[in-house]
């Protein structure tokens, strides 16, 4: 008599990049997948998870996020922002370095891993900072299981100095000799800092006037000079959180001269326009800001065309007071960029498929297959293979719901412009390994089940 396997997952259609099979499931031994396929030709289980009929996909990576830790556990920590990652669906992260201290230097990043490992909820990475004070330790952070490189080119939260140019490309003959990518917040420090300046000088401190302080051509020109930087290094670059589709259509220009660029855009440039600045105030303030209709529109046809390779959110959670959520209005200059969005990216994304935006389909690559690909995670992540990390999201794609209270959400600090926006469609189902850490409104998992994820290099 064979043995059941541990887990199996029936009732539903799954989706991956290559297609979807309706009426299957996936069959789950020892934390890996032993089959996926047809519902009545998977084995025996001892736990068997009815999915409803609805949608399960390779479970969401999320390679930008904020978690906090060490050192800002007041806005968040690895406990708190996995918790709101497994009641996304999302069962990859990967934390940005911009803590306290910052992650640029292996004992820093080892101390980032052992946090994560105590506390999480789902698997995580985290990247390293390449600083103007670091170039050398580049092979030892490597070593030490950094998911990859970020550089910060312009003022943003936890004023990391960027590097000089010079800097940078040495660090970018540093890393291709690693195998490691090397992302960038990728804004012309010059130009952010000459316009936040003279706007207040000006007295323009309206919501709307920190948007405009860092225009489009910030974030352009930080991405061509990267790619001119990579083109002539050979190094494998990323470009975080493209707000712009004169940005995007720079990242394609880029690919069409061979150049090895991803990037990566968040479900609020896809949603919202700037308007939201007059609607939500700072609320909606995040960096790179929220662009005009037209951006929109190019950033669209940026996402539909591949120039645009991945869904990411930069999930920034802040307090309320640090947001200035009861004088919404108030003097921008006052307030803190960033917002938090592990719970809301699905339900965005898949309202764009009801819309008929994308399809699952394409959906599931930009926001599953191929941000692992890029962070060299596949396809341990993100996908559905026999003898990968049974790591899959159940979703409802019909469910239509509306973010009432931001307080039901599952981070510390949960200030969202997201808030009062109607969706169709959420995760009710997220697996880890093989184990349910989310079901319909509960978090199940066990907070220090998380482990960091090995990284492949090419």
């Amino acid at each position: 008599m064979t043995r059941a396997v541990d887990l199996v997952v029936s009732n539903c259609t799954v989706v991956t990049p290559a297609g979807r099979v309706p009426d299957a499931g996936v069959a789950v031994e020892d934390g890996t997948i032993v089959a996926v396929g047809q519902a009545d030709r998977l084995p025996e289980a001892d736990r068997t998870v009815d999915a409803g009929g609805n949608v399960l996909v390779p479970g969401i990576v999320d390679a930008h996020i904020h978690n906090r830790e060490p050192g800002l556990e007041y806005k968040e920590d690895w406990e708190s922002a996995t918790r709101a990652a497994a009641a996304g669906g999302v069962t990859t992260v990967v934390g940005m370095p911009n803590t306290d201290p910052v992650i640029d230097r292996p004992d820093h990043l080892e101390l980032k891993f052992d946090r994560g490992e105590a506390s999480a909820h789902v698997d995580f990475g985290t990247f390293a900072v390449i600083t103007s004070e670091n170039l050398e330790r580049i092979p030892a952070l490597e070593e030490a299981g950094a998911t990859g490189f970020k550089i910060f080119l312009g003022s943003t939260v936890g004023d990391v100095p960027p590097p000089g140019d010079g800097e940078i490309l040495e660090a970018m003959e540093r890393v291709r000799e690693t195998g490691k990518r090397l992302g960038f917040h990728e804004e012309n420090d010059e130009i952010i800092d000459h316009y936040e300046r003279t706007f207040k000088e000006q007295g323009k401190n309206e919501p709307i006037d920190h948007a405009h302080s860092r225009p489009v051509i910030a974030e352009r020109e930080a991405i061509e000079r990267m790619i001119t930087f990579a083109e002539e290094t050979g190094a494998k670059i990323h470009m975080y959180h493209v707000s712009s589709g004169s940005g995007a259509e720079a990242v394609a220009r880029g690919k069409e001269r061979g150049v090895d660029v991803t990037a990566e855009t968040c479900p609020h440039y896809l949603w919202f326009t700037e308007d939201v600045m007059r609607e939500k105030g700072n609320v909606a303030r995040i960096q790179p800001p929220i662009r005009d209709a037209d951006e929109q529109a190019r950033l669209w046809a940026a996402l539909e065309s591949g120039s645009i390779d991945c869904i990411a959110t930069d999930h920034a959670p802040h307090t309320d007071e640090e947001k200035k959520v009861d004088d919404p209005f108030g003097n921008t200059w006052d307030a803190i960029s960033g917002f938090v969005g592990l719970e809301t990216e699905i339900p965005v994304m898949l309202t764009f498929v009801d819309e008929g935006r994308l399809t699952l389909e394409e959906w599931v690559y930009r926001h599953s297959t191929r941000p692992a690909q890029v962070w060299g995670m596949y396809p341990q992540k993100g996908s559905l293979q026999v003898g990968t990390d049974a790591d899959f999201t159940i979703v409802d794609p019909d469910r239509e719901w509306t973010l009432e209270d931001r307080t039901d959400l599952h981070s510390k600090n949960c200030v969202t412009p997201f808030e009062g926006e109607s969706f169709v469609g959420k995760a009710t189902t997220t697996v880890v390994r093989g184990e349910v850490v989310y079901d319909e409104g509960d978090v199940v998992g066990e907070s220090g089940y998380g482990t960091r994820v090995d990284v492949e290099t090419a």
